[in-house]
Parts: structure tokens; sequence; C-alpha cells
């Protein structure tokens, strides 16, 4: 793990953060973009609290990453929280955009690509998003295909998700990772989860309810040289979980729409997201809330059962 003082001044990190850091302590790296971009203001910052509320009850320290005035900031603060989700011109950050953003002094909220490269540079194991990106529909003509993924062949960390959102292609994902050796862990869920739905119509490669299971294998893939991330499943509550049915007609509803209108390349995936949040009488931006948080938990109870797996092996050497 690098040490925090040597890394380089691109990096600002919190008190908190810093401090875990070094002592080796469970921290769960979150991405900022669904500040700036995800539910307006005011929702997005009690959300963004809520959060890394989930993050403490379960044991671990939550950062929020995110880019501000030129540097990297690894435990954005209330304050910055609060900039970030009222700012009219953040960027949406992925991993090939932090260096733009940094050299431009720009505001910028992080993805999961750029939250997975960042965490991975500065010694941060686990990170948590509610809805990976993945392969999306229509790929084999348009090669559309979430850097997320990517990136988690090159990083070595545990993600943990809900799946992918239902407005991708589960099943070409998961032939996506399974092609670049990604494991796939469904966390007390054997089903493949597809974001507001807890099945997407497929399964994970194998279930494990125990977190500090989960940690052990962690641990021996990351000890396999240029052996990529681990994905770990967790799908939304029953009691939040939408219909699966109901959204797929929403969602082809408005990716018709998208069409008609000319909306492409990252927009497409705004764009259908409000859609069908409008279509479902906001039942959707409740599901996004609730599966936030609750991916958020089930992360920090594997980071916080990753450092204590992480400490018995430090004690026995």
């Amino acid at each position: 793990m690098p040490e925090v003082a040597n890394l380089s001044p691109l990096f600002r990190f919190s008190d908190e953060v810093a401090e875990t850091l070094a002592r080796g302590g469970p921290i769960v790296a979150l991405e900022s973009n669904v500040v700036a971009h995800g539910f307006r203001y005011p929702d997005n910052v009690a959300i963004a609290l809520e959060v890394e509320q989930a993050v403490r009850a379960a044991g671990a320290v939550p950062a929020t990453i995110s880019i501000a005035d030129g540097r990297i900031v690894v435990g954005a603060s209330a304050d910055e929280l609060e900039s970030l989700a009222t700012a009219a011109d953040v960027a949406k950050v992925t991993s090939r955009d932090i260096a733009v953003t940094l050299a431009r002094g720009a505001a910028g909220a992080t993805s999961i690509s750029a939250t997975m490269a960042i965490a991975d540079r500065v010694g941060i194991t686990t990170v948590a998003s509610a809805g990976l990106g993945g392969v999306h529909r229509g790929a084999e003509v348009s090669m559309d295909i979430s850097a997320d993924l990517t990136e988690l062949a090159r990083t070595r960390l545990i993600v943990v998700c809900a799946g992918v959102k239902k407005i991708l292609d589960a099943g070409l994902t998961l032939e996506f990772l399974e092609t670049q050796g990604t494991p796939v862990i469904g966390y007390r869920h054997l089903e493949f989860p597809a974001f507001y739905c807890r099945d997407s119509g497929f399964r994970t490669q194998t279930r494990l309810d125990d977190p500090a299971r989960i940690a052990r294998v962690a641990r021996l893939h990351l000890e396999l040289g240029g052996s990529g991330s681990v994905l770990i499943t967790h799908p939304i509550p029953v009691e939040d979980a939408l219909d699966g049915e109901r959204i797929e007609a929403a969602i082809r509803q408005a990716l018709a729409r998208a069409e008609a209108e000319r909306i492409i390349g990252p927009a497409v995936t705004t764009f259908v997201l409000r859609a069908v949040d409008a279509a479902t009488g906001g039942d959707a931006a409740a599901a996004n809330r609730a599966v936030l948080v609750s991916t958020a938990h089930a992360a920090a109870e594997i980071e916080a059962a990753r450092s204590v797996v992480e400490q018995g092996v430090s004690h026995a050497v």
C-alpha cells in the first residue's frame, strides 16, 4: 500500500481517510458522479450523506472521491459535497478524463471507472457502486462498452455493486467479464442483479454469504499477478425492488425516444434513467436511493472483514 505522504501532491486526503490508510483500517471508496448528476438538489446531498452513513454503520470509513481545483480529493467534506451538488459545470470523469480534468483545474465528479483507478492508486481496496457500467444493448453495432469493465481488468480491487443497470445487456456483460477473467461473486444472492431489480435472468459465478470468506477469496485472487479485480454483486432489498417487466417496458419506450431524438453517447444513459423515473412516477428514483445505500453497506461489511483478514495474515507473518 502506498504511503500517503509519498503520493503526488495532486492528491488531497481528508484527515480521517489519511489516518485510516496509515493504520491499514477499512475504507470504502465512493463515486461522486451520483452527487453531481444522479439526483437533483437537495436530494443528491442527502443521499450522499446517507450512503456515507451506511458505510460507517457497517464498520468502515467512507471516502467519496472527486476532483477540485486541479487536485484529486479522497474523502470529500460536507462542504465539498455541497459544492458538487450545486455547481452547474461539474464534469463527469471517467478513467480517461482524469488527467484532462486535473490539467484544466475543473471540478469533476468521478464515475466508477475513475473511482476505481484512483482507489487503486492510493491503496484503497474496496469500491462501492450501485450499478456498474456494462455492455450496452446493440453493442455489436455501436461497440458501446463501459470503461468500468476494462478498469476491472486493470485494477486490483474488490468492487461491490448491484449488477448492471437494466438498460444494459446483462448477458453480454457477463460474457465480457468472463473473457477478461473477472470473478463475479453473488453476496447472499446467486442471481446476477439488475440495479432496480433483484434478478436479470442470469446467474453469477458463485454465491458466498460470509463476508470473511469473500475477503479470503479476494485475497487469494489479488495475490495472483495480473489477475485484475473481483466483482461482488448484491441485490436491492426485496421491499425496494421494482417489477422487471414494468421497468423493461419503460426502458424500451425511452430507448425509442432517444433514438428518435438522436441522443447518442453518454447522454443516452442519463436520458433513459430520467425517462424511466418519470414513467414509474418516481419509483425508480426511490429504488435508486435504496440500492445505493444497501450496496454501500454490503461493501463496508466486506471491507471490514477484509481488514480483519489482512491483520490476521500480518500477525501470522
